[in-house]
């Protein structure tokens, strides 16, 4: 019995069983609504018809198939009728349901054996539209009919382009693999050479890296010119083995393929329609089972990330007769399925296989643990290459007027920042796409999402990324309400502390032993500097904008938090100071948590210049990584202001000067003594509080009584109010014995 046959056999006895069933279920229920029989019995005749088309068009594709499968009758004089009427017959049954894996294999040899002509090989390949997934025993068939010679070589391109469109659906990839050598030697044709180095770029690991095939790329290269998917193999070569590549190749990551998907894309699409895959609302990763249930989707909501499933545990540990051993015994690999716990993952880690939908990992915390511990290169090469081809394809802002699935589109992008966050790594795709997104983002589409991705760029230089990205993004920031700066400001933060952690982290797998890494450092901290001075002129000038706004300086300083602390926390030698129009807007506040965390912020500076200088004297020979002088210089000034606003009340004597006609118009004669902890506009209501606790009868107050003793009961009260990063600036940098 011929395979269709079998298909269709069990087919027909799955319909039977459930035809039986069916008429048990409305048999009762007719029993118990008589009333309704009519209407039951006008749904089961639309049900029956619809199961009678279906066996129709099951019918007619078994005898297409078998066409094809014999080959064009030379002698019939109607052939041109009978092939339009097969070729009409798979069109539309692919278009509606797919294929499945035994029709697409044979239709793989009818369109690559030369048994028909250039036009019918054509729409044959353009509808080999899968209904599950595609055998690797049919693609190693059909690459096996190229070596014949038989078919045209636009049936050859076509063919490359549909097996990189339809890579993920291809149960496994270890035969293919082997023919990693055809492929290879395929790259002399000018025609196939962009296809075969996508392929290519697909199937490389680091066993593949040859030398004699990077000195052939190179030689094409020089012959053709660069061309970009000669630039991206060589890349992923020089990825793979970076001694065996000594010419420069382009630093930033990039698109280096048209996407081959463009044909298939609507038939994808269809697909996942078809198959009903629910798109997952944002579910958090956590350590546990793998089977977490999605809440119910949207009737027209179809599914991007594909859903997990092992192609050899479809094949075979899916059958009921055999058991998991058996699976286990026949495959040697562990069926992701049955993947429910950690423990589990620890038991397993050395028989795992990764499904060959790679984005179906992204939903899964096991796998992602997985990932993050076997460090395989090709594994991530993989997922940066689905992510880039899935972002092209799904982002809504590339789709003029259309956004009948931004929700969908919105979830996606949230599981891949939960998925970053997981591993604490940012995936290069995705930087790619901000770069070539940005300039048509409107700032309102997806915006926490955009700016979370925002936050997971991958270390690099600023110079190359500010004209990519953060130009752009000062556009949108001036323009915008202040809202949409705080969150930028949120996420520059958040992007601050994710380069830091990498870095330090960096340091301490690689210590500092040559002049060579020095350099690099060096060139590291620049970076980081100018990522913390491009936030400054953005806070700066965002002030200006928003009139001093309170609401904007807590998000400023919220930063530069972060930033005083660098030498610290991160052990890194870097300390970057605020502007002065930052540090004056906090210093005369009428705010008092923002004069608290500006107390606080310079207690940390102090703190971390200490430790610099107190490293600098015994550590002489690093003079590279010595700070600056002019850091020190501003700081102490910034200090000298700061102890005479709070204190001595001697404000702006040194460095900052305020003409006297505008402390006239502003009725402040006695300047002088205008300021300090009694008389700073934050900190009169907690003085007059202070003052009304001797005497709450008291009308009218004296602030000028607060001196000596009273003054520290003063201090006392105002510690107890959580003023915390006053206390800590306070006892770190002036003598309580200079009491006022």
């Amino acid at each position: 019995m011929s395979p269709q046959k079998r298909v269709k056999n069990s087919q027909a006895q799955n319909r039977t069983s459930q035809d039986s069933n069916s008429s048990q279920t409305k048999l009762s229920a007719w029993k118990a609504k008589p009333s309704n029989s009519k209407s039951i019995l006008k749904q089961n005749n639309t049900v029956e018809d619809c199961e009678h088309g279906n066996d129709q068009a099951e019918d007619a594709l078994q005898i297409t198939l078998e066409y094809f499968e014999k080959g064009p009758i030379k002698t019939s004089r109607s052939k041109d009728k009978i092939l339009e009427k097969h070729l009409k017959t798979v069109e539309n049954m692919a278009w509606k349901n797919g294929l499945a894996p035994d029709a697409i294999d044979i239709l793989l040899n009818a369109a690559l054996s030369g048994k028909f002509g250039n036009a019918v090989n054509t729409r044959i390949l353009k509808c080999l539209i899968p209904a599950t997934l595609i055998s690797e025993h049919s693609v190693v068939k059909a690459v096996s009919w190229l070596c014949v010679g038989k078919c045209s070589g636009s049936t050859k391109v076509l063919f490359y382009r549909w097996l990189v469109a339809m890579f993920d659906f291809i149960d496994n990839k270890e035969q293919i693999n082997l023919l990693y050598g055809f492929f290879f030697a395929s790259l002399q044709d000018d025609a196939l050479c962009p296809y075969v180095c996508h392929l290519l770029y697909l199937l490389t690991k680091k066993e593949n890296v040859k030398p004699f095939r990077v000195r052939k790329l190179l030689d094409l290269q020089a012959k053709i010119g660069m061309q970009p998917h000669l630039q991206a193999l060589l890349s992923l070569y020089k990825f793979f083995v970076p001694t065996l590549i000594s010419v420069s190749l382009p630093v930033r990551k990039k698109i280096y393929f048209k996407n081959s998907e463009n044909m298939w894309n609507s038939a994808l699409l269809a697909m996942r329609l078809r198959n009903q895959q629910p798109f997952p609302e944002p579910l958090k990763l956590v350590l546990g089972s793998a089977n977490v249930r999605p809440l119910k989707r949207k009737l027209n909501s179809h599914s991007v990330i594909p859903v997990l499933n092992s192609g050899s545990y479809t094949k075979e540990c899916g059958k009921k007769e055999m058991s998991l051993s058996d699976c286990l015994s026949h495959n040697r690999s562990f069926p992701l399925e049955q993947l429910q716990n950690f423990p589990q993952l620890l038991q397993n880690i050395h028989c795992l296989e990764l499904p060959s939908q790679i984005g179906s990992v992204l939903n899964n915390s096991l796998l992602l643990h997985y990932i993050n511990c076997v460090r395989d290169e090709s594994i991530l090469l993989r997922l940066y290459h689905w992510l880039s081809q899935t972002l092209q394809e799904e982002c809504i802002w590339y789709k003029v007027n259309n956004y009948e699935h931004g929700k969908d589109f919105t979830n996606f992008l949230d599981t891949i920042i939960r998925a970053q966050c997981f591993l604490q790594e940012g995936f290069y795709s995705c930087e790619a796409f901000l770069y070539k997104s940005l300039p048509l983002w409107d700032g309102l589409c997806c915006r926490s999402q955009f700016l979370q991705l925002v936050s997971w760029i991958p270390f690099s230089s600023f110079s190359e990324v500010k004209p990519l990205l953060f130009d752009h993004l000062a556009q949108l920031f001036f323009t915008s309400t202040i809202y949409f700066k705080c969150s930028v400001l949120q996420s520059l933060k958040e992007l601050l502390q994710n380069w830091l952690l990498w870095l330090s982290v960096d340091i301490r797998m690689k210590p500092l032993t040559s002049s060579l890494l020095e350099t690099t450092l060096g060139g590291s901290m620049d970076s980081v500097s100018k990522l913390i001075d491009y936030v400054g002129w953005l806070s700066t000038t965002a002030m200006r904008l928003e009139s001093n706004s309170t609401f904007l300086l807590h998000f400023i300083l919220d930063f530069y938090e972060k930033v005083c602390d660098i030498y610290v926390n991160y052990n890194l030698p870097l300390v970057v100071l605020f502007p002065p129009g930052i540090f004056h807007s906090a210093l005369l506040s009428l705010d008092t948590s923002i004069l608290n965390q500006l107390c606080y912020i310079m207690h940390r500076y102090h703190k971390n210049l200490s430790a610099a200088k107190k490293n600098e004297l015994v550590q002489k020979a690093k003079s590279e990584f010595n700070f600056s002088s002019k850091t020190y210089q501003q700081f102490n000034q910034y200090l000298t202001t700061m102890v005479g606003c709070l204190w001595t009340s001697k404000p702006f004597e040194k460095g900052t000067y305020i003409d006297l006609q505008i402390l006239e118009s502003a009725g402040i004669m006695e300047y002088k003594n205008s300021l300090n902890l009694v008389c700073h506009p934050s900190l009169l209501s907690y003085a007059a509080s202070f003052l009304l606790q001797e005497n709450l009868e008291e009308r009218t107050i004296n602030m000028g009584s607060i001196r000596g003793k009273k003054w520290n009961w003063y201090l006392e009260y105002l510690f107890s109010e959580g003023l915390q990063g006053l206390k800590l600036f306070i006892g770190s940098n002036i003598h309580h014995s200079s009491v006022p």
